[in-house]
């Protein structure tokens, strides 16, 4: 449940984001030999949707040019200086050449890149080294004429005219040289006999059994080479892949067994899912699902017609099994549609195993702890398989040879960079009681002497219990633990009204919180049995839907766990304090007029088209420490918010009741933006945003605020060594490793003692606010110490942490917009 604390404990580093190459939702690239066919796109083919980009689209954007021109330098001087270790390598011969691009094509068309590439090979010493993708060609060797036509002959004797257009001289500034650079890199990866799974390399040779779970993980690398700062680096990162032993035929047999509506739950879990098929070694997205066809369907393969249960035993020597099965419909990527292929690759689910996690893996403890065994690994360990992928490239003489014929030589140590360590921020309690967050910033122990920063004045008088009748003494323990708890945060919370009910049927809880809102309550507290979800949807639609009044869900085994029950109680009076519209601790902000944005996005589990984006502000923290919040909903396969402004006009007004006055500063961390929305976000919401915010000041007869436009990247690759260990809180990166074209830093804000600590990437892609880096990264440093579901710093700015809880809450539970009068209070921790 993503609503209440069940346990106190702290949380664990990210480490699972080294199995974000396995998630079943994310695109693969693939090449593939699979029985093809040119069907008529149904709607629910687009169902899944298809994010990826060709590989030339995916690097240009990577060199979006957003550093703002007024800011002349990005790196800081504050705090004390540290040297870190990165997980980069030093590219130490950096090549100087110019390469040239040209258009390859084969008449009569060829299908096969793999075929192409043959052809195409018996004419090295014309083209000399070269790298070619089945349509582009890249080579050091300038041919004469500007349209290049071959006579070839494949060896079988079939005869092909081959025409080689020339295209465009790329050097090594422009943002063509980084494609040339990773398909370097990936053709000297492959004398590591490593297998391409979608965009990295996995050692399925190495491949680890948990046989009790039914999955396997591979070991790999996640690479990527590109200019920075002053050199061109090489980002190494340890990467894993979920591969489950499962097959897709195994999951429509179980949806048969156990769902009413079997298609429907079939569809559920397979569309959008990334499958392995272990005859080719490929990777596919499923798009879509034919259930009208079977593997008894023919096809025409070189003017014959064939089914597939011939092709695949003729082909593979494999027998299908059901020739019943329905049959998966995957759409080809655009740099494979560009190659010729076929628009849908067909695939038989019995030949196709499930990749990734599903969210009752993820929600499943002991298999999160088995694979966090092998995937959570400490900083020295990193290092040291680091090392060994180095030495291991160095030492294999295939890829020495093809970094050599490019005039490339890689350095065997880690790159070293100065990191910086902001000083503890210090912790505002009550009476504006002032503590220090430590060098680990974890201020747990303080609450032992110091109350909460703000509480209503006359506590919680006006509240309701629900809890079913064999569970009464439970919750009458847990309540008076919690008024204990809350008395020692200076916090007055009376006895509640008790409504016991028979069953825990959802009816009986919702129809419980009915009767108990008749008296207008503060808050309601439910005691449940178990992690229900439908449950907890209904409890939380019911509070934040049709009633407006905030609700605690606390589970049957949270609340009767005597070991840890006080400090359980200590974090539930904490989110019932902020529920209430109040706040447990501030710290100090030196800015006065300033207001801070988060927003983030998520994706609808009921209706994939629909995600919902949430927007959390600040109102002056000099002032009142207070949040205000608003969600809207939007299209799931657009990355832009369109409603982004609307909910922005809501939160300057919010600002302008209390305070009088809109703000004077703004700055705006917008989170959920991948790599490759860079430009969109830039030209279309920045834009978008300094234009409306100029008028709305206008109208206001105020000059336009001083407003700053950050993009927060969590999934990084990128990771920092102190000695061996991770670096403390508050360690600042802002050079060597940075890119040149972006006003960007990196901020380690939280502590993990747990596998190896992942930075978070702050890219400030507009700014007129008149902050120095140091200015910029400190703010963004006291940001993360306001997250009131943990006792110390997160890995983003709160009000980010803030409008992912609240975009979640909504996107899987409530599915539609929480009442008004609920924007002032923090009703979703």
């Amino acid at each position: 449940m993503s609503d209440e604390l069940s346990q106190g404990r702290r949380r664990l580093s990210r480490e699972q984001h080294t199995l974000a190459s396995s998630d079943p939702r994310r695109p693969e690239r693939s090449t593939s030999e699979e029985p093809r066919a040119k069907l008529v796109r149904s709607t629910s083919s687009q169902h899944g949707g298809d994010a990826s980009t060709s590989r030339v689209n995916r690097y240009e954007v990577a060199l979006v040019h957003t550093k703002p021109p007024d800011v002349t330098s990005k790196t800081g001087t504050s705090g004390k200086e540290i040297i870190l270790q990165t997980n980069y390598f030093r590219l130490d011969k950096a090549p100087a050449w110019k390469i040239y691009g040209y258009h390859v094509s084969f008449a009569p068309d060829i299908e096969l890149r793999r075929l192409k590439c043959g052809i195409l090979s018996e004419h090295r010493k014309l083209l000399g080294g070269y790298l070619f993708d089945g349509s582009k060609l890249f080579t050091t060797t300038k041919l004469e004429e500007k349209k290049t036509i071959i006579d070839a002959t494949s060896k079988k004797g079939d005869k092909f005219v081959i025409t080689i257009t020339f295209t465009s001289d790329i050097c090594m500034n422009e943002w063509q040289s980084l494609q040339v650079l990773n398909l370097i890199l990936r053709r000297s990866m492959e004398g590591l006999k490593l297998e391409l799974v979608g965009r990295n390399l996995f050692d399925p040779h190495a491949k680890i059994d948990l046989r009790e779970h039914r999955l396997q993980l591979w070991p790999g690398y996640q690479t990527s080479i590109r200019q920075h700062e002053r050199d061109i680096l090489l980002c190494a990162e340890i990467a894993h892949k979920v591969m489950r032993t499962e097959t897709v035929y195994d999951i429509f047999r179980r949806c048969q067994e156990t769902a009413r509506d079997f298609k429907e739950d079939f569809k559920r879990h397979i569309i959008g899912l990334t499958v392995l098929t272990d005859y080719n070694n490929r990777t596919y997205r499923i798009n879509d699902i034919d259930f009208h066809k079977t593997p008894r369907e023919t096809f025409n393969m070189k003017g014959e017609n064939i089914s597939f249960i011939d092709y695949y035993y003729k082909k593979y020597n494999i027998r299908i099994r059901d020739p019943q099965q329905p049959l998966l419909l995957s759409k080809s990527k655009e740099r494979s549609l560009r190659g010729g292929d076929n628009e849908l690759i067909i695939l038989i689910p019995e030949l196709c195993r499930a990749t990734g996690l599903t969210d009752d893996m993820r929600n499943n403890f002991q298999l999160m702890r088995a694979m966090s065994d092998h995937t959570r690994m400490n900083p020295d360990r990193r290092i040291e398989r680091l090392r060994t992928f180095n030495d291991r490239l160095q030492q294999t003489e295939e890829s020495m040879r093809i970094l050599k014929d490019w005039n490339m030589k890689l350095d065997t140590r880690l790159v070293e960079v100065r990191g910086r360590i902001l000083d503890p921020q210090r912790i505002v309690f009550a009476d504006r009681r002032k503590e220090s967050s430590g060098d680990q910033a974890d201020w747990t122990r303080h609450f032992r002497n110091m109350g909460m920063f703000s509480t209503p004045s006359r506590g919680l008088g006006r509240w309701a219990v629900i809890a079913t009748n064999r569970s009464s003494r439970d919750l009458r323990n847990f309540v008076e633990s919690l008024m204990r708890a809350a008395n020692g945060l200076n916090m007055l919370i009376e006895r509640p009204r008790e409504y016991m009910i028979n069953d825990d049927r959802n009816h009986s809880f919702i129809q419980a919180m009915e009767d108990s809102c008749q008296q207008d309550p503060q808050l309601v507290m439910c005691l449940v049995p178990n992690n229900n979800a439908e449950r907890y949807a209904s409890i939380k639609k019911k509070g934040c839907l049709e009633r407006a009044v905030p609700t605690q869900v606390v589970t049957l085994k949270t609340a009767s766990n005597q070991r840890g029950l006080m400090s359980i109680c200590t974090k539930v009076a904490i989110q019932i304090n902020c529920k209430l519209g109040y706040t447990p601790w501030m710290i100090d902000i030196p800015l006065s007029g300033l207001m801070t944005i988060g927003y983030d996005i998520a994706k609808s589990v009921r209706d994939r088209s629909k995600a919902y984006g949430a927007l959390v502000a600040t109102m002056d923290l000099q002032v009142n420490a207070t949040f205000y919040s608003t969600v809207a909903e939007c299209s799931s396969y657009d990355v832009l918010a369109n409603s982004l402004w609307p909910m922005m006009t809501k939160a300057l007004r919010q600002y302008k009741k209390e305070h009088g006055k809109l703000p004077t500063r703004i700055l705006f961390y917008r989170d959920g933006v991948g790599e490759g929305s860079l430009k969109q976000i830039w030209e279309h919401e920045v834009k978008d945003i300094t234009e409306k915010l100029e008028q709305e000041y206008k109208r206001a007869e105020m000059n336009p605020p001083m407003f700053a436009f950050v993009v927060v990247t969590k999934s990084l690759n990128t990771r920092f060594f102190a000695r061996g260990r991770n670096p403390p809180p508050g360690t600042v990166v802002d050079d060597i490793i940075t890119l040149p074209e972006r006003y960007d830093f990196y901020l380690v804000s939280q502590s993990v003692r747990q596998g190896t600590v992942s930075p978070t990437s702050y890219n400030v892609v507009y700014s007129n606010i008149r902050l120095s880096p140091d200015q910029m990264q400190m703010l963004t440093y006291k940001m993360t110490h306001l997250y009131y579901n943990w006792s110390g710093t997160t890995r983003v700015p709160a009000v980010c942490q803030y409008a992912k809880k609240l975009a979640t809450l909504v996107a899987t539970s409530l599915h539609q917009s929480p009442q008004n009068v609920l924007e002032k209070k923090l009703f979703y921790l």
